[in-house]
């Protein structure tokens, strides 16, 4: 494990205006400066906001009453992410989305579109399909009684009609919920109320414009089951102060203390970590070439004069050069157009309630936080992987969710890189710690770091925008 160089001492007082501090190490902006391919300009500025000092509530991760508030006003009332474009390509093709106590179908329509229903018969409630995942059909017919509707929503039959003459079938259409589509991503709102999906997505349309997330294909689609709180898994993605402690094996390559972390209204945020640099924590930093030889986990077979750091080059011009070649190889793709930043830098950003897209291409993820069904203590987590779609525009079929047990590795995923699944499994006993000791605490509320971890502070004062409903309205 490297020593760390940093002072880790007490905190002591300064003049300086609460949030203003900074790690004393260059910045991400200052490394992107020296890249060879530059960053595009939504790459190039900082967006940091003081959101105050307060501690938050240990109650809102395991309180009943807290969690069947946010079930209402949250979850009831915000856009999601259901599946992607490819999940349903054929008129009658559907995908069964479900959180907490709520179910949905969202259907392919003859002429391309895309609708969402409420998924319960309004006979006696059953389900018209039992539980998430794609079909396909031409009608939606309820397993109980076979009531049936038509993929657009429309009563079409009902058996012994003759009993039933007290039912308008205009008046029974299923339920719909509002439905958009963003970036190869589906979405719902079950509220009628709120902006519509562009307007919600914020700077998001603007940001990923040149980054083409339409254009991939689901290589690797993992899901696992977490011991906590919809809220406390994500919040562990959402800084990486705790990389020192948890992951100190990331250190030799990843800016860790110096990522920068920027806000955008209340639904966006985004952190922007530099890859192929030393972390501030290092007390022997390692060489340009040693900051190479450390990314290249696993094969180390591919090692060759492609990687070997010449005069005046920086560890992340040739790793950026090295994977624009390889990764445009094996998916096919020109990737000649993208800085030395998009090609390695971990950029990660947040869209409220659960939603997290890696844009760049050497991890082109996306995660999914959600409740699983009213136990404030489980959730689930999903991890896809984003590929580049051939220039030939065939994309392979998107890949089939696989479930790791609770205690089993992520490694276990076919597909998943060992060492990468590793990095989960670490997070993993954390978060089961972390939801333990809500409980076990005598203190009542976490004490979060004014800027590595504002993007929590961030999380949570948007629950408690919705929770008081100051913000659907707008």
């Amino acid at each position: 494990m490297p020593n760390p160089t940093i002072t880790q001492g007490l905190p002591c007082a300064s003049d300086e205006p609460l949030g203003s501090a900074r790690c004393p190490a260059p910045s991400v902006q200052d490394i992107i400066k020296q890249d060879l391919h530059k960053a595009p300009a939504v790459l190039t500025h900082e967006n940091y906001e003081y959101l105050g000092s307060d501690d938050v509530g240990y109650g809102r991760y395991y309180e009943q009453s807290f969690f069947e508030n946010e079930m209402e006003k949250i979850w009831g009332k915000t856009w999601q992410w259901v599946c992607r474009e490819e999940h349903i390509p054929e008129a009658g093709d559907h995908y069964v989305y479900e959180v907490g106590y709520f179910s949905f179908i969202i259907i392919r329509q003859q002429d391309g579109g895309v609708k969402g229903f409420v998924n319960s018969c309004l006979h006696r409630s059953t389900k018209l399909r039992k539980g998430e995942g794609i079909g396909s059909a031409q009608e939606l017919r309820c397993p109980y009684h076979g009531w049936t509707w038509s993929n657009e929503g429309d009563l079409k039959s009902v058996p012994c009609a003759w009993d039933f003459a007290h039912v308008d079938p205009d008046k029974f259409s299923l339920p719909e919920v509002r439905v958009g589509q963003w970036g190869g991503f589906i979405f719902i709102n079950p509220g009628e109320e709120g902006p519509d999906l562009m307007e919600y997505l914020g700077v998001l349309p603007e940001h990923f414009a040149n980054w083409d997330l339409d254009k991939r294909f689901v290589e690797l689609h993992l899901a696992k089951e977490l011991p906590c709180n919809w809220k406390t898994a994500q919040e562990a993605f959402l800084e990486s102060y705790h990389v020192y402690e948890t992951h100190p094996q990331l250190m030799a390559g990843v800016g860790d203390a110096n990522v920068q972390y920027d806000i955008y209204g209340d639904h966006v945020s985004r952190f922007y970590a530099a890859v192929g640099v030393n972390s501030p924590h290092l007390s022997n930093p390692l060489s340009e070439q040693e900051l190479v030889n450390a990314m290249l986990v696993g094969d180390r077979s591919v090692l060759n004069d492609d990687l070997t750091v010449g005069e005046g080059e920086t560890a992340r011009i040739v790793m950026a050069r090295f994977l624009r070649q390889t990764l445009g190889e094996k998916y096919k793709s020109d990737l000649s157009g993208f800085s030395d930043s998009e090609i390695i830098d971990t950029v990660e950003y947040h869209l409220f309630p659960n939603m997290v897209l890696f844009p760049g291409l050497s991890l082109p993820m996306v995660y999914r936080f959600r409740p699983i069904g009213m136990n404030p203590g489980k959730c689930l987590f999903e991890l896809l992987f984003l590929r580049p779609v051939p220039e030939d525009g065939e994309a392979p079929e998107p890949a089939e969710p696989h479930y790791v047990g609770e205690n089993e590795s992520y490694s276990s995923a076919p597909g998943m890189d060992p060492a990468f699944g590793a990095v989960y499994d670490q997070d993993t006993d954390n978060l089961r710690a972390q939801q333990q000791g809500f409980m076990a605490s005598r203190k009542k509320g976490q004490t979060l770091g004014n800027y590595q971890e504002v993007r929590i502070r961030h999380l949570n004062k948007t629950i408690d925008k919705y929770l008081d409903d100051s913000i659907i309205t707008k």
